[in-house]
């Protein structure tokens, strides 16, 4: 019965295959229309391209100074800097306003693949709907051009869809297989069968038990944050005004001279840095602020309906070891009917998405049950020899979809599985929706919408094929220029080349000398990660107005490791101090909100949720017994708790030295109720959790453990963080 299903699952798979290829081949036809089209309206672009970018208030006094512009974008996310470079190019005068930092939402907090949508294809077979299977088609045209036009942020990763039963072996081809047709001359690279023991010889982790073979296929992946950033700064290197940390206070309107009704002609804008406020004017304002959609058009309309229907999906980043460094993992079923993604990135592996309704929220917080699942269904792909702790989990965040409902469709409470373009009474357009791959597309055919609703002079898109910023100069062997012209660390000369492209040029000659016979520049912000000091500085050029900016977006490091975003922390605000001038109190506002943000946005607080909820101490007598012996080697008083001064006291006869304010971090992770000290049983609690692996590498329970093994025999041994979860 089985065998049957796949023979006839595999024969509708064949035809529908022989129909998506035909029409592939029209669609492809008419894209090299469009591409011919494009070279021929790229020598009219009249647009000076700025080597140098405008400081922050230069474009803030731009914004002040225009009497009028053509375009004002709301919202500095992947759409709403697409509409700006859209804009821009098409030689229209240009302004972008962001509430925060670009990229500061969703953009940022994406699983990092450029990809069609496999499960999309899916059903557009399974329902024969054409909306879904021109969606999908879309997005691949739109993987090929984003992964040509940002060479160093982005590159094809192969992803392997293990099979665990015969029947599904043919499904799954025939399905990957259309995937490949679909994409037609931007297929990236032909998806292959595998058998059970290559499977595993390329995902060693994999579990073995019932592994039938495997399906590979490929998709892009790309650095979000970065690639958002490279969006926007090209834009403003076109000519366009953008401004982050620029908020809409209300929007202008004026009566419109042939009917009298009222239409929205800019936005009165605040300077969320120094409060200043100030009127930017337009003859079309574009709404591009995703999750925050519904609250732009209320400002223009109270009584307009909320077309925002915003889900949660939470990420979680664990150690690298967890998968091969250059091959993904596809979970098509979970026990709950989501679609799971186990991939490589930043030599971390990130696993994902959750897909749950939310509220609307600036600052979204992964939840413990969320983390928790996706860990659950890792374990159930990996071999029972890999051990997937609770623990492990360097960082986690959460991002806002913001799912949309059509305005001007009948069923109104029906989800849009695209996006929508929608222009109001008063001339507001609302682009709202969508995917990250597709950002280009949904940019120019919001611009064409205002371009026809507000009578703008403007030519066709010249965005497909524009090299975004840094793509132009890179090469893959850019890295080793930077390695013998500078004395850069190869690592971190390979981290500057896939970060900046071309650009990297410009961060090298920043660096400082290091006073070691190698590398002769570059000094790292934490020893794990390759993030120099002076990416620090190129990140105040960039726009980076607080640490946040530079621990989340202008580097990854929150997003790859909790813990050394946060012993990086103190550096980056005294570099971002001096660049900007800060004041002692200033410096210390930023520290506090970049640990508020790494305690709330980046998963430190399901951390200590997780310590605090471990109220059993499920460890034997004889455990017990041992950890009191080690506890009270540091309590020699035996008050029953320990503090800063304790443990000082032990290193200093063991001539360890560790900085008094690490120091207290390190306590402060197991000091539950936050008065100063650690008590046996919070010690107790600790090493009960160690036990069960919801924590890994706790650094006291580290430094304990070497004071207790005879750190004094073996010589000095600094104590550092070997993993470090939250």
């Amino acid at each position: 019965m089985a065998f049957r299903k796949a023979v006839k699952g595999t024969l509708i798979g064949g035809g529908a295959i022989a129909t998506a290829f035909g029409l592939s081949q029209f669609f492809e036809y008419r894209n090299n229309q469009a591409r011919l089209a494009y070279v021929e309206a790229q020598g009219e672009l009249k647009v000076p391209f700025k080597d140098a970018l405008p400081t922050r208030e230069e474009q803030l006094s731009t914004l002040r100074n225009t009497e009028v512009f053509d375009v004002l974008v709301v919202g500095g996310g992947a759409t709403g800097s697409g509409c700006a470079l859209d804009a821009v190019t098409r030689n229209l005068k240009t302004a972008l306003v962001e509430r925060s930092d670009f990229s500061s939402g969703t953009s940022s907090r994406s699983t990092k693949l450029i990809h069609g949508g496999v499960r999309y294809l899916q059903k557009a077979i399974m329902k024969l709907d054409y909306e879904q299977y021109m969606m999908v088609k879309e997005a691949l045209h739109e993987r090929a051009n984003l992964l040509n036009i940002a060479p160093h942020l982005s590159a094809p990763l192969p992803i392997m869809l293990p099979v665990y039963k015969w029947w599904q072996l043919p499904y799954y081809w025939a399905g990957i297989k259309m995937y490949d047709l679909v994409a037609g001359s931007q297929c990236l690279k032909s998806s292959y069968v595998l058998s059970k023991s290559k499977a595993l010889e390329l995902f060693p982790m994999l579990k073995k038990d019932k592994l039938v073979g495997a399906i590979v296929y490929y998709d892009g992946q790309h650095n979000d944050a970065r690639m958002n950033l490279a969006i926007a700064l090209t834009a403003a290197r076109h000519g366009a005004a953008i401004a982050n940390y620029t908020e809409v206070v209300h929007l202008l309107k004026k009566p419109d001279p042939k009917t009298g009704q009222e239409k929205v002609c800019g936005a009165h804008c605040r300077d969320i840095i120094t409060g200043q406020e100030f009127d930017v004017r337009a003859r079309c304002v574009i709404n591009a602020t995703g999750p925050f959609t519904d609250s732009l058009r209320k400002m223009d309309n109270q009584k307009t309906a909320n077309i925002c229907q915003p889900s949660a999906g939470v990420h979680i980043v664990i150690p690298g070891y967890y998968s091969p460094d250059n091959m993904g993992l596809l979970d098509p079923a979970t026990s709950d009917g989501r679609v799971i993604f186990f991939l490589p990135w930043e030599k971390m592996t990130v696993a994902g998405t959750t897909d749950t309704p939310t509220e609307v929220t600036a600052h979204p917080i992964p939840v413990e049950d969320d983390i928790n699942f996706i860990l659950s269904e890792v374990r159930n792909y990996l071999s029972p020899d890999v051990e997937v702790r609770r623990g492990d989990v360097l960082a986690a965040w959460s991002g806002i979809r913001p799912l949309v409902t059509d305005p001007n469709s009948k069923d109104t409470q029906s989800i849009c599985r695209n996006h929508i373009v929608n222009i109001s009474d008063s001339g507001l357009i609302t682009i709202a929706g969508g995917k990250w791959t597709t950002y280009r597309s949904m940019a120019e055919e919001t611009l064409d919408a205002a371009i026809k609703a507000h009578n703008l002079s403007a030519g066709p898109s010249r965005t497909v094929g524009l090299m975004l910023d840094g793509g132009k100069d890179w090469t893959p062997t850019l890295y080793i220029r930077l390695v013998q012209d500078y004395g850069l660390e190869n690592e971190v000369a390979q981290h500057l080349a896939a970060t900046y492209g071309g650009r990297a040029f410009e961060v090298a000659k920043m660096a400082k000398v290091t006073g070691k016979r190698w590398p002769i520049v570059g000094k790292r912000l934490v020893s794990e990660f390759p993030y120099i000091e002076s990416e620090v500085q190129y990140a105040v050029k960039e726009y980076a107005c607080t640490a946040i900016d530079v621990i989340a977006r202008r580097t990854r490091l929150g997003f790859l490791n909790v813990q050394a975003a946060d012993e990086a922390l103190p550096r980056i605000v005294e570099i971002m101090g001096n660049e900007l001038q800060w004041t002692e109190q200033k410096k210390k506002e930023e520290l506090e909100a970049a640990k508020k943000y790494l305690h709330l946005e980046m998963g430190y607080k399901a951390r200590s949720e997780q310590l605090s909820k471990t109220t059993e101490i499920s460890l034997t007598a004889p455990e017990i017994a041992r950890y009191k012996k080690r506890f009270y080697k540091f309590d020699k008083e035996s008050k029953g708790f320990i503090t800063t001064v304790d443990v000082q006291q032990v290193l200093e006869k063991l001539s360890i030295q560790i900085d008094e304010n690490a120091l207290h971090e390190i306590l402060n992770e197991v000091d539950l109720n936050k008065n100063g000290q650690v008590e046996l049983d919070e010690f107790l609690q600790l090493m009960s959790a160690v036990q069960r692996g919801q924590i890994s590498d706790s650094r006291l329970a580290i430094l304990m453990k070497t004071v207790e093994e005879g750190l004094d025999l073996r010589g000095p041994v600094s104590v550092d963080r070997s993993g470090g979860g939250v």
